[in-house]
């Protein structure tokens, strides 16, 4: 391992099997908003088909579909500052401006939806920045620190040293109930008012308090190694490396699923009870996206299932303007100026309706690639990133 990296000999060729692992990942958020009311957890009268449609959907969806984002992410942000470097360009500078560019994109989001994570993605990148051109030994080691969850190691040796203490709140909490108030009565300038003033801070504290952000950041710094090893591309043993980690992520799913009520089952300590929940969640969810993943790529790769998978791969270049497009129809339809179709909508109801929109989505995707080199909101952020200079 290098203690700087240069940049790669080979051409960074179109990814379309990352296309469509962003299209599954797009998707699976969509349908997971749509079952939360775009994080407004007020429901009608639920049946026992809802709350199995809720934890299957949760289990399978939750907390691994961002993962995948996530992973995604680094990987994009190692092509675009490789590409630069093959022609002798800092990338950095030019990255930092894109992701105050991203940072207005979550702006944008917030004033439908107070769960944006382009925000929170924005932030996280600043931290990645000053490593992009380490070594790799170097980023497996931060990646490592991170995804042991220090935070979380740190909340259990307060609650060792002091029994009483209370486990880690910055104030998500109380910023939810305030967001609830809103979009139960409130306009649509109230509820933007209200999304953008409390939504904001409030996606940094929860992620904070359930392990997201120093997960978030963690997979930004593997998709850049896996970048840098190509494991993307169809090349030398990458498909058995995949299968090495289709076995390892299973054998970790394994061991860290919180089988039997999981390992804080019997902890009276709720400081480190929470903890230790915290960090089971967030191993299993990356066990399972690294299932998701390997997956995909060895179906992808070798099977016939590779024409079907194909069809989610515009979906997955368009992500950005799915995404925002999501919220924007979200919070039409869900919120009390809108729809209002929270009072009425169970959580089967509200998944038909999320897959109903995932459908159009990928249709107009499929219609707009016909004709355009990139999404519109893509587009447009793909020209800003680059004014002043020559992509």
């Amino acid at each position: 391992m290098n203690h700087t990296y240069t940049a790669s000999s080979l051409p960074n060729t179109r990814i379309e099997v990352a296309d469509i692992l962003r299209g599954v990942a797009i998707a699976g958020i969509v349908m997971l908003h749509f079952i939360e009311h775009l994080n407004f957890y007020v429901f009608p009268e639920l049946t026992k088909l809802d709350n199995a449609v809720w934890d299957t959907a949760f289990f399978l969806l939750g907390g691994k579909m961002y993962a995948i984002f996530a992973l995604l992410f680094g990987l994009s942000f190692f092509i675009q500052n490789d590409n630069q470097a093959k022609k002798g360009v800092d990338f950095r500078p030019r990255f930092l401006w894109r992701m105050l560019l991203l940072l207005g994109w979550g702006v944008l989001d917030l004033c439908f939806f107070n769960g944006d994570i382009l925000s929170v993605y924005a932030v996280c990148a600043l931290f990645v920045v000053p490593f992009i051109r380490s070594g790799n030994k170097l980023l497996v080691a931060l990646a490592v620190l991170l995804a042991i969850q220090p935070v979380e190691i740190v909340n259990i040796i307060r609650g060792l040293v002091n029994p009483d203490a209370a486990p880690m709140t910055i104030g998500s909490g109380r910023r939810s109930l305030i967001l609830n108030e809103v979009l139960a009565g409130g306009t649509f300038l109230e509820t933007l008012k209200a999304n953008v003033s409390q939504g904001f801070p409030f996606n940094f504290e929860w992620a904070l308090e359930n392990g997201r952000l120093t997960q978030t950041v963690c997979l930004f710094i593997i998709g850049i190694l896996l970048g840098r090893r190509r494991l993307f591309y169809d090349e030398g043993d990458n498909l058995r490396i995949w299968k090495r980690i289709l076995l390892g992520s299973l054998v970790m799913f394994c061991l860290v699923n919180p089988w039997n009520g999981g390992w804080a089952r019997d902890i009276g300590n709720e400081c480190i009870a929470k903890s230790l929940r915290v960090m089971q969640t967030m191993w299993r969810n990356f066990s399972m996206m690294f299932i998701i993943v390997s997956g995909i790529c060895l179906l992808y790769y070798r099977t016939r299932a590779r024409k079907a998978l194909q069809v989610l791969a515009p979906y997955g270049r368009m992500s950005l303007t799915n995404y925002l497009g999501q919220s924007m129809i979200g919070s039409l339809l869900f919120y009390n100026w809108g729809f209002g179709l929270y009072a009425v909508s169970g959580h089967t109801m509200s998944l038909a309706m999320g897959l109903g929109l995932v459908i159009l989505q990928v249709c107009f995707s499929h219609l707009w690639l016909r004709h355009h080199k990139r999404g519109p909101f893509e587009t447009v952020w793909n020209k800003l990133t680059w004014i002043g200079g020559k992509h």
